[in-house]
């Protein structure tokens, strides 16, 4: 028998929770980190970051500040109350640029602290060497 159609071994990629409500980057992100094989889900808001980080368990969160119903630093305070969501890393992907936005993200216990507009190659590079020293690679 030919071994023309080897079945591929799927390997398990990193799941990201993509927490931003700017649709146009929401698309531009997504696209771009399913591009390298992430499995992303996302949400428009904290409450919604939320609830999708409770069902899917994501390997890291990219999460905005300023959204509406519930902003970033709301919904990183739940998450890090949460005993089954604390321990999820978060990388702050946020306008907010300023010293006191930066310390109180921190506060929280994120990765790391994007600004936008960002360059996606450094992205990448946090987001991995976020996912290898948690060993979710």
């Amino acid at each position: 028998m030919l071994k023309l159609f080897k079945s591929k071994k799927k390997t398990t990629q990193a799941k990201i929770l993509l927490v931003d409500d700017e649709p146009d980057l929401v698309g531009t992100v997504q696209y771009r980190l399913k591009f390298f094989h992430f499995d992303v889900v996302t949400a428009a808001d904290g409450k919604e970051g939320l609830e999708k980080a409770a069902s899917e368990k994501p390997d890291l969160i990219l999460l905005d500040t300023n959204m509406p119903v519930m902003n970033g630093h709301e919904m990183l305070e739940h998450l890090r109350s949460s005993p089954e969501l604390k321990d999820i890393p978060v990388i702050m992907l946020t306008a907010l640029a300023e010293p006191q936005d930066i310390a109180k993200a921190s506060s929280y216990s994120i990765e790391d602290y994007v600004t936008k507009p960002f360059d996606f190659n450094e992205l990448m590079e946090k987001i991995k060497n976020v996912l290898e020293s948690k060993g979710s690679d």
